[in-house]
Order: structure tokens, then C-alpha cells, then sequence
């Protein structure tokens, strides 16, 4: 009993701190970290009164609406798990498919903070940066459009940072109409076909995000690789379990 008491504690404590530094430094919450906070409480009230919870269930089953509302929270909670660790390795799947070398690089556009790169944008321009030392022949399209809250264009933000970094502007190319990685993907595409550009495509950004990109560059019939960047360790359970409900929705179809 103790034994268990101590597990659900542990994981609830675990949960909760890798969750909740975004929401207190900069007020982040979204549905990744909503997700990991409400779990940790769970598990840790679950620790703490783990004697009166299981009391409560063992009466809730003797009666039949009660075995039919537990086995049904019992498939949900099964089915939950099963989805996240399925949608897990097909995201670490994808952010392990390694570039051959001669790829043309598109970065996909990020939240831009005044004129400068945020965060998860400076780490997906910094993954570019080191494919392009590492390939002098390699070219990039930096792919994102101008958001009412940021001072410039998230391309024009990629060119300057890059730039500034030492990389030769004629190796960058500005795509800064698109709005979605969906548009990132189809306009970069048609700036790679317009100048007759290598197909062979590498898509930079975060590791969590690469898979839907992949599945979202396969309905435009791109066969990418990825160039994962990586994510500081405080966000990144934050947007993993976020990216599970993002893959869900790409996997409806309600997408175009």
C-alpha cells in the first residue's frame, strides 16, 4: 500500500514540476501542460488519500451503474494511455529520420517576440545554422508569415538571425505569406519548384512537432527529413503532450 501511495506521489510530483514552469515564467498554459497539471494533482490526491478513494470505489462497484461508470473511466483512462505512447514513438520515430546531407532545408516559422526570435524559434534557426556549417551547399527557405502581435515577419526575423550568425545570404530564401505549417510546407514548396531547387527536403523545427509536419508534408507529396531542433527541457513536456492532441486532429482529417 505504501508502496503504491509513494509511486502515485512521485509521478504526480513529477507531472505537475515538469508542467508547470512555463505557466508561472511566461504564463504559458495550453492544453499540454493543462494536461500534466490536472494528471499530477490527480496522482498526488490519489497518493494522499489512497485509502478513502479506494474505499469509495469498492462501495461505487457494488452496485451495477457504478462497475458500468468505472469500466467505462477504466477503457477511457487504458485507451488514453495507449493513444499517448503510440503518438510518442511515432514522434520520436520521426524527429530520428536523419538527413542524407544534400537536402534543401525549410524552417518552419515561430512565434516572433518584438523583432527577435523567441525561444523554440532561436532553437529550430540554431539546428539550421549547424546543417548549413556542416553542408556549404545547402540552401534554405525560411518559411512564416507577420502576426498581428510581432514586429516583423517570422522569415524576415530567420533571415537576420541567420545573417547575423555568419551564414551567406544568398544560401536564404524568405517565404512570408504562409500562416500554418500546412501553408509553410505548400508555399515553400512552390518557391523550391520555381527554382528549380533539390526536392529532397529536410524540415527544421522542434523534435515534439516533427511528425505532424511529416504527416502534413505527405499530403502535399513530400517525402521529408527532419532537422529536429531541441527544446529546453521546461517546455518540452509541455508541447510533447500538446503535439498528442495536435497529431489526433491531423489524424481526423478535419484538416485540409
Amino acid at each position: 500500500m505504501n508502496t503504491m501511495r509513494l509511486i502515485s506521489c512521485t509521478l504526480g510530483v513529477g507531472c505537475i514540476v515538469l508542467c508547470i514552469p512555463p505557466l508561472i515564467m511566461y504564463r504559458i498554459l495550453n492544453l499540454g501542460n493543462a494536461t500534466g497539471i490536472i494528471v499530477g494533482f490527480l496522482l498526488v490526491l490519489y497518493g494522499i488519500f489512497f485509502e478513502t478513494i479506494n474505499a469509495m470505489l469498492g462501495l461505487v462497484w457494488n452496485y451495477m451503474m457504478g462497475k458500468i461508470l468505472l469500466c467505462i473511466v477504466g477503457v477511457g483512462i487504458i485507451t488514453g494511455l495507449v493513444m499517448a505512447t503510440v503518438i510518442s514513438v511515432l514522434i520520436i520515430r520521426a524527429a530520428t529520420t536523419r538527413p542524407s546531407g544534400d537536402e534543401t532545408l525549410i524552417v518552419l516559422g515561430c512565434q516572433v517576440k518584438g523583432i527577435s526570435p523567441s525561444l523554440m524559434l532561436t532553437e529550430r534557426l540554431n539546428a539550421a545554422k549547424k546543417y548549413m556549417e556542416e553542408h556549404e551547399d545547402s540552401v534554405c527557405i525560411l518559411s512564416g508569415g507577420q502576426g498581428e502581435d510581432e514586429g516583423i515577419s517570422e522569415a524576415l526575423c530567420m533571415y537576420n538571425y541567420l545573417t547575423d550568425h555568419g551564414i551567406d545570404k544568398d544560401r536564404l530564401i524568405m517565404e512570408d505569406k504562409s500562416t500554418s505549417t500546412r501553408e509553410n510546407l505548400k508555399f515553400s514548396m512552390d518557391i523550391i519548384n520555381e527554382r528549380g531547387l533539390d526536392t529532397n527536403v529536410a524540415i527544421v523545427t522542434n523534435e515534439f512537432h516533427e511528425y505532424r509536419a511529416f504527416k502534413i508534408a505527405e499530403k502535399l507529396g513530400i517525402k521529408p527529413k527532419a532537422v529536429p531542433a531541441r527544446t529546453h527541457w521546461w517546455l518540452f513536456m509541455t508541447y510533447f503532450m500538446r503535439e498528442w492532441y495536435g497529431v489526433i486532429y491531423e489524424w481526423t482529417g478535419m484538416t485540409k
